[in-house]
């Protein structure tokens, strides 16, 4: 049974969430402190984290960068700021996706779901051999999940992983930002595709040599992106 954390202060949201994922068959944990949450995430063996932005103790922000230095796992960032800037900073920091509350609960469970398939597909995907994309001095390990621009390597996000390598397999094909969601995050758009905007700025800053004249990844306006051969 896969295991979820909630990191959450107001203990009727927290409540609620856990009881839609049991329903679910996850099995779920509440911590309601950022630093006590932040340790559960590091030791607790979850598979994903749902948390939210405003903690006492530590800030969502703050963990999630923690996170991400040790674990790959998905994380669900949520808050109640509707703000572009506080999304940005949070997908920037490696969270898979932002929630603005108030959601449904069913919307919840399904994002979980959709990240949870995707993740486990890509832990249990591989081989004896290594498949790479090599495109102008881009390397793509897909086996391996390690980009490399010549020969440096480069972090990247799951999402931003897994975003770059989608557009880079399917060279010079017009994806709209919907259709990148949807391939992406296994899910419809629900109107926040504002999301692969992020991560595409985000991949940019990291693999181009002048991202605002980006040679890989292009925009096609009014449209969407392309990959670049």
């Amino acid at each position: 049974m896969s295991r979820i954390l909630i990191i959450e202060d107001e203990e009727s949201i927290a409540d609620l969430e856990k009881d839609y994922l049991e329903l679910s068959d996850f099995q779920v944990d509440i911590e309601n402190n950022g630093e006590v949450g932040l340790k559960r995430a590091l030791e607790g063996g979850f598979d994903l984290i749902i948390l939210d932005l405003m903690l006492p103790g530590m800030d969502g922000f703050e963990i999630c960068k923690e996170i991400r230095k040790q674990k790959n796992i998905p994380v669900i960032m949520v808050s109640a700021k509707k703000d572009d800037i506080d999304k940005i900073h949070g997908l920037g920091l490696g969270a898979d996706d932002y929630m603005t509350k108030p959601f449904s609960p069913s919307e919840l469970v399904a994002r979980v779901k959709a990240h949870m398939a995707r993740y486990d597909r890509l832990t249990q995907s591989g081989g004896n051999t290594n498949e790479v994309v090599e495109i102008r001095g881009l390397k793509i390990d897909k086996t391996a999940r390690r980009v490399y621009v010549n020969g440096e390597e480069k972090q990247l996000t799951t999402k931003e992983f897994d975003l770059l390598t989608f557009l880079a397999s399917n060279p010079n094909h017009v994806y709209s930002k919907e259709d990148l969601f949807k391939n992406i995050w296994d899910m419809d758009s629900i109107g926040d595709i504002a999301t692969v905007t992020v991560h595409i700025k985000k991949i940019r800053e990291k693999i181009e040599f002048d991202s605002s004249n980006p040679q890989y990844i292009e925009t096609i306006w009014g449209v969407g992106y392309r990959f670049k051969v």
